[in-house]
């Protein structure tokens, strides 16, 4: 469907950038087809307006023949997917702190791609488009199957398809025909959160549908999980739209509420005593020992 090359900037020597590589559906009609590359301008267009700490920046994109390039930043590091296999390969599980820092800078980048005139959907959220960078910066990549929700227009996505089954919700397994909208990219960011915290992918919703016992909850899995985050978990994977959070900011605050920063104190600093000083330092008392007996010699010579 689809290749991704590192490639070298010629123009910008030492720079390493990402080039996506998307041929076109030569079973389209020539209708289809033009649409289908009108719709890719704009929608590489859309990508490349974005700016955000959390996405990486699209530079160009241009077409050659029936295959269409995005050029986009290259994010080393490595995916969650990779450490959370790190993590059940030593018999662990991720720490939740660590899986709540990382949903809030995803939370961070979806907010801005929904709150962008069209919204944006990213539409494959998971794991493994989920890179930590070496400096600890969470980047949300892979934009094949990006949807922008512009009214009244038919929409054919840069590459064609309907995400990783395990992480899609119902609504979108219809393609772009489909209805879906921000709750679906929530759905799917729930189902990201219980694979990190729980080690287990989850069932896909097609079988959630058939077999709504099939979900296990998280705490079943992982009792260090905190019951509050299980319940944010569980409610943005709702099979049906209505009953997820309504916004990412709604699952932020469900997940993270205002949780305070927790300052630790300082100990207590207490003045060493005699044996404190005798035991630490047998120099260091003597000199004060002297000190002490010129002292009361010397107020004895005044009393005198």
């Amino acid at each position: 469907m689809g290749s991704i090359y590192l490639a070298d900037d010629l123009r910008l020597e030492g720079r390493l950038c990402a080039l996506k590589e998307v041929e076109q559906d030569r079973t389209l009609s020539p209708e289809m087809q033009k649409e289908a590359r009108e719709q890719f301008l704009r929608e590489a267009t859309v990508l490349a307006r974005l700016d955000h700490p959390n996405l990486p920046k699209v530079s160009d994109f241009f077409s050659i023949g029936a295959r269409d390039y995005l050029v986009m930043d290259f994010v080393p590091g490595k995916d969650l997917r990779t450490l959370m296999s790190e993590a059940h390969q030593n018999g662990s599980f991720l720490n939740e702190n660590d899986v709540l820092n990382w949903a809030s800078q995803l939370a961070d980048a979806l907010s801005y791609l929904h709150s962008q005139d069209p919204p944006i959907l990213h539409r494959d959220i998971k794991p493994s488009n989920l890179k930590m960078t070496p400096n600890g910066l969470l980047k949300l990549v892979d934009f094949g199957l990006v949807k922008v929700l512009a009214p009244g227009e038919v929409t054919i996505t840069i590459l064609q398809g309907q995400g990783t089954a395990l992480y899609t919700p119902l609504e979108q397994y219809g393609g772009d025909s489909g209805h879906t909208d921000v709750r679906s990219d929530i759905y799917a960011f729930g189902s990201t959160l219980y694979h990190l915290l729980t080690n287990r992918p989850p069932f896909d919703a097609r079988e959630r549908f058939l077999h709504p016992e099939s979900l296990v909850p998280l705490r079943e899995i992982n009792p260090a999980i905190s019951p509050r985050v299980e319940r944010a978990v569980l409610w943005a994977m709702s099979l049906h739209p209505d009953e997820r959070p309504q916004s990412i900011e709604i699952l932020r605050q469900a997940l993270l509420g205002d949780r305070p920063i927790i300052i630790q104190p300082r100990p207590l600093i207490r003045k060493p005593g005699f044996r404190e000083i005798l035991k630490s330092s047998p120099d260091q008392f003597l000199i004060w020992a002297a000190a002490g007996l010129l002292i009361v010699s010397f107020v004895a010579t005044l009393i005198k």
